[in-house]
This record gives C-alpha cells, structure tokens and sequence, in this order.
C-alpha cells in the first residue's frame, strides 16, 4: 500500500452536492478532527454518513455555520441593503452535513455507495465499502493513509477476506497495527494531496470559500 496519489481528469458535469464523503463508523474521533479542520479550511461540501449521531460532528457544524454567517454580516455591515441581506442570513450554512442511517449491516455503506458520484472522494477504513466505491470511480482514501485503487483492492479484499475466515474457525486472531503520532501524520499529509486533487477536478467546489455567494442560492 502506498501513499501515491491516483490522477483524475477534470470532470465536466455539475458540480456535485458533496464532494467528500467521510464514512463515520470506520473513522474514528481523531481522525473526523483532522477531517473536519480540512473540510473548513477548503470550504468544500462534505458528508459523514454513521449509524449514529457524532457529536463532534454536530458541534463542528454549528461553530462553522455561526462563523460564516459572522463573516457575510461583517461584509454587510454599514451597506444601504444590511437590514435585507440578514434576514436572508439563514442561507448561509457550513458544508458539513452528517446522516443518520438506521442501524444494520451495510445500511452507512449502501447510503454512500448509492449517493456518492464519480471523482469524488470519500474516506473509510472498510475493505469491502471501498471496493464498491472504487467501482464507482471514486478516490478511496484508508485510515492510514493508503488509497484503495483499482490496481490493489482486488488484493486487499481477498487479504481481508481470508483473514476474516481464519478469525472465524479460531485460527488466526487479526493483530492490528499500532496507530500512532506516525500513522495519524500519514493520514493528515494523504488527505491534503488528495484535497488538492479533488480541487483542481472540481474548480468550483470550495463552496465556503466566499459564504456571501450562499445568500443568492
């Protein structure tokens, strides 16, 4: 597994309503801060989807709404038009969203697999989940720091599949590696490149970059 970054064309459709798609149950809290500092930094549309609801998620989307709508009344401040323009303040949201799927087998999987377009990004530590979205063409990135791709997931999936057999008949009790300052560096430098690429595919998806535009959507 390496950390190379796989290069995409442009995409030439509509931009997409999320660009990243985090997949909440196999990402733990340390990881979802590093996402979710990358995610206000860049402004772009992001999705966690989890079986439950993540507090820190939560939190991070109501600070980053109060802070862009902070900044449109900053703009608007002392202008002819400031009465109108906050009362249509609302408009302006954080990118951040987080669905609750019901518990179950697959049930975060599936909503991802079924909403997650082309070219676009998503995060998840699930061999299985990752295969379905390489499928789809999207850019796979694993907790470490590794990218799932067409050319390595068919090793990874029956890696894993067979350890999954051996864990069952108690042959093989799976040791993970350990998750350090290293492994947490590796994810952070991974998801920038891989953030950079999911901008120059999708020019317009720093979508927070200027929070004023959301007052005309």
């Amino acid at each position: 597994m390496t950390g190379n970054t796989p290069i995409c064309s442009s995409f030439s459709g509509a931009l997409p309503d999320t660009l990243l798609w985090i997949d909440g149950d196999s990402c733990p809290r340390n990881l979802r801060a590093i996402l979710l500092r990358a995610i206000v930094r860049t402004g772009i549309a992001a999705t966690f989807v989890a079986d439950r609801s993540l507090p820190d998620v939560v939190q991070a989307m109501a600070d980053h709404t109060a802070t862009l709508r902070r900044q449109v009344k900053a703009l608007f401040a002392g202008e002819g038009e400031a009465r109108t323009q906050v009362e249509h303040i609302r408009k302006v949201r954080t990118p951040i969203s987080m669905v609750v799927v019901q518990a179950g087998t697959d049930s975060a999987d599936d909503y991802i697999v079924e909403h997650a377009e082309p070219q676009t990004l998503a995060v998840t530590h699930d061999v299985p989940l990752a295969s379905r979205l390489v499928a789809r063409d999207l850019v796979v990135l694993d907790d470490r720091g590794g990218c799932f791709t067409s050319e390595n997931i068919g090793e990874r999936l029956s890696l894993r599949n067979a350890m999954t057999e051996l864990r069952e008949m108690g042959i093989f009790a799976e040791q993970g590696k350990a998750f350090g300052p290293a492994e947490i560096k590796a994810f952070a430098d991974a998801l920038d490149r891989q953030l950079v690429e999911l901008l120059r595919r999708f020019p317009e998806g720093q979508v927070a970059a200027r929070p004023e535009r959301m007052l005309l959507s």
